[in-house]
């Protein structure tokens, strides 16, 4: 079993959990995220505390115990808390704009990309950085590595689309390289 799922999670202000039906709800000041319950997990509420149990002491058991505490962990900050990811663009001409519910970038390709903004999902353009929140972590994760994807940031010249904070290795060029080289 993971070594977290053995920790209680701590239910913040404003934040109430209850157990129905199989499933565990979360409603918060942002929302309400309703999770079906794995199977061989069993969850304790008690107080401003949520316990996830494993039953039995199989594998899967142990494994559903860890994913159920990380879903519930996520479901309680993100309805407290909403997540941002925060895209930043760089290279010359390539930029994005919002038309309704639709991202439009220009990354240098022949026609503009247009992407779909899930609903949950918040996405504000400031200059050359996309800012995307919400209160699922999972679609927040996923709109902002989608978006990525079209132009992965690349490794001479550092163009793309990139995480903020995200480090890219910097190769050499071909004419730096071959004078280093030539010399030893």
């Amino acid at each position: 079993m993971s070594r977290l799922a053995k920790k209680p999670i701590i239910v913040s202000a404003g934040v109430t959990v209850r157990e129905e039906k199989g499933a565990v709800i979360v409603r918060g000041p942002l929302g309400e995220k309703s999770l079906k319950i794995l199977p061989l997990v069993a969850i304790r509420v008690e107080g401003e505390n949520i316990f996830v149990d494993p039953q039995g002491e199989s594998a899967q058991s142990r494994a559903n115990a860890g994913t159920m505490w990380s879903l519930i962990k996520n479901a309680v900050r993100g309805t407290a808390v909403a997540f941002l990811k925060i895209l930043e663009i760089e290279g010359v001409g390539y930029r994005a704009a919002l038309e309704g519910d639709t991202i439009v970038l220009f990354l240098g390709y022949v026609n503009p990309i247009r992407v779909k903004i899930p609903s949950g999902v918040a996405v504000e353009i400031e200059k050359n950085a996309i800012k995307i929140s919400g209160t699922d972590k999972d679609i927040v994760s996923r709109t902002a590595a989608t978006i990525r994807a079209f132009k992965k940031p690349e490794p001479y010249k550092g163009k793309g689309i990139r995480y903020r904070g995200e480090i890219i290795k910097r190769k050499v060029g071909k004419k730096a390289g071959a004078t280093t080289g030539a010399a030893a």
